[in-house]
């Protein structure tokens, strides 16, 4: 862990290095062949693929975090070539392509990422990315419930939990629009993607009086605080959930009864690139099995690459926090795109949540 968090610090300074010289003039114009500029979530890469990259294609990388989609779809939409290639979730690639940010991919140019990607993880992306033009998958996972039965007292296997009194101040709570509703729309009995604005407001209402026994609306810093032992349950990314399963042998992560989101992240060309070549060679790159593996065990996301399932042991693929058995689940759902109405609309009433 400590490892991780000083080479994500390198990372960042590095970046921070390179994107000042490369926008003053120190390091050659944005146009420069040999810079490729890379947008990606936090602490999403190994940090040693993109040296091996620059490496092996004599360029620099240029790369930038964001936290979440909606932090990085202004900056694309406003900025649209200041970047070459994007890592966006599922809804987001759609609102991309719908509003024609991203532009569409030769899979001829992409032989290791078409020998590579599952069947079945083009075929979940195909809701969001129909004939799969658009997008290449990254990583997939779940969004469930990380906890530690020594502070609960308790097996827990719904979202109930998380309106419970007695754990006032021990909840963690995903500070982002789409999975903080998906949690309680999953706990009403209601999809992840309604635009009803009965059972939204009724979301609200219960997200309202859950805020009292919330300690924290974060991201990352879930992970980093149930490792901690500074909170008994928190919403988490599966790859998160599975980092921290590793810092503290106590917890436990679940997929609630009631259902959650799976979820798949991709890379996407950006329009205007200048850079689509070397776009195409760092896909490329990402998908080789062993750069894959890299990424896997920096991550701990599930991944789509079926050449890096041959690499892994056996007791990984049992791993269920990583692979779950899908089938043994119901109401999975895919947050989709829902238009700039019901977006909007989504966001007024997370601010009144956050605002209660």
């Amino acid at each position: 862990m400590r490892k991780k968090r000083i080479r994500k610090l390198l990372a960042l300074l590095g970046a921070a290095v390179l994107a000042v010289c490369s926008f003053a003039g120190c390091g050659g114009e944005k146009a420069d062949e040999n810079v490729l500029y890379v947008y990606n979530y936090g602490e999403y890469l190994d940090p040693e693929a993109i040296d091996l990259f620059e490496e092996e294609y004599g360029v620099r990388v240029v790369y930038d975090e964001f936290e979440t989609n909606e932090v990085m779809y202004p900056k694309v939409s406003a900025h649209n070539g200041q970047y070459d290639v994007v890592c966006a979730s599922d809804y987001m690639i759609k609102k991309l392509i719908l509003n024609d940010l991203i532009q569409p991919l030769d899979w001829e140019e992409l032989p290791t990422a078409k020998e590579n990607t599952g069947e079945v993880y083009l075929e979940m992306s195909e809701g969001f990315d129909p004939g799969n033009q658009y997008a290449v998958p990254y990583t997939w996972g779940t969004v469930g419930i990380l906890y530690d039965p020594e502070m609960t007292g308790e097996e827990i296997d719904s979202w109930e939990v998380l309106w419970d009194p007695k754990y006032t101040d021990d909840i963690l709570m995903q500070d982002s629009v789409r999975d903080l509703f998906g949690v309680a729309l999953k706990y009403l009995g209601y999809s992840l993607n309604t635009t009803d604005i009965g059972e939204l407001e009724e979301a609200r209402d219960l997200l309202i009086a859950q805020k009292p026994l919330v300690q924290a609306y974060i991201m990352d810093e879930v992970r980093d605080k149930m490792i901690a032992g500074e909170s008994a349950i928190g919403v988490i990314y599966s790859g998160e959930a599975e980092e921290a399963l590793e810092g503290n042998e106590n917890l436990l992560y679940v997929i609630p009864k009631e259902g959650t989101n799976i979820w798949v992240d991709s890379w996407v060309v950006t329009k205007e690139s200048a850079h689509r070549n070397l776009a195409y060679q760092w896909i490329e790159f990402m998908c080789r099995p062993e750069i894959a593996l890299m990424n896997f065990e920096y991550i701990w996301y599930s991944t789509p690459n079926v050449g890096l399932l041959d690499l892994l042991d056996e007791e990984t693929l049992e791993n269920e926090t990583l692979f779950p058995h899908l089938e043994e689940y119901e109401n999975l759902e895919a947050l989709d795109y829902l238009g700039e109405e019901a977006e909007a609309l989504y966001f007024e009433l997370w601010k009144e949540v956050k605002s209660a």
